[in-house]
Formats: structure tokens, sequence, C-alpha cells
């Protein structure tokens, strides 16, 4: 799944392909900002941690599960 966080004060969004579910991603988000002094930890789907100050985030979008297309006359 798709995961956009927008920082602020930084001209581009972070984006991560992410294997946890939107209900693990939301959860993550909404208790970093209830703390608001600690880090928005998210992990992407090789294994890595991205951590973002809460107190510095703009927005999260949370998309979507993708699935992958093989081929090239794929619709």
């Amino acid at each position: 799944m798709e995961v956009k966080i927008g920082v602020q004060h930084a001209p581009r969004e972070i984006v991560i392909e992410s294997k946890q579910t939107p209900d693990e991603v939301e959860s993550a988000v909404a208790t970093a900002l209830e703390g608001g002094s600690g880090p928005l930890s998210l992990v992407d789907e090789h294994g890595r941690r991205i951590l973002v100050p809460a107190d510095r985030v703009a927005y999260v979008e949370i998309g979507e599960q993708t699935t992958r297309k093989v081929g090239f006359g794929t619709l």
C-alpha cells in the first residue's frame, strides 16, 4: 500500500510502499500525533524504518492496496 507523508517546511512529500494495513498505519499516525513529541514510525516493504517528527507532519495520505500488473498489454 502506498503512504504519502507531507512534512512542514519540506518541498517534497515522503512516499513509501508499506506492507502494513491501513488500520495499522492510521493507528501509528494517531498515536504519534497524540503524543506530539515522539516520531511517527512506519516500516516500508523492504523492512526499512521511516521516522518523521510528529510535530512536523502536515498530512498523511493512506492509499489502497496495489496489485502489480504483469505485461505490456495489461489493462
